[in-house]
């Protein structure tokens, strides 16, 4: 469920689990390659946020704020 996407909270919620720990023990098994997934998508946010900056002009840090979710 981790990998697809799926807020932890709502989960737990969905699945009716008290505890954060049962949820996220029970649905977010993931390996090296998720990891390794997850710092390329990193690497590739960083890349966007220098481009953002130098089309801009400016070298000062993008806030999050300057990003929308689609």
């Amino acid at each position: 469920m981790a990998r697809a996407g799926m807020n932890p909270k709502t989960l737990q919620y969905l699945m009716g689990h008290s505890d954060i720990g049962v949820t996220m023990n029970t649905y977010t098994h993931l390996g090296l390659e998720d990891a390794q997934n997850e710092m390329i998508r990193l690497e590739e946010l960083n890349r966007a946020k220098e481009e953002v900056a130098k089309a801009a002009g400016e070298q000062r840090p993008v806030t999050q704020r300057s990003f929308r979710a689609v």
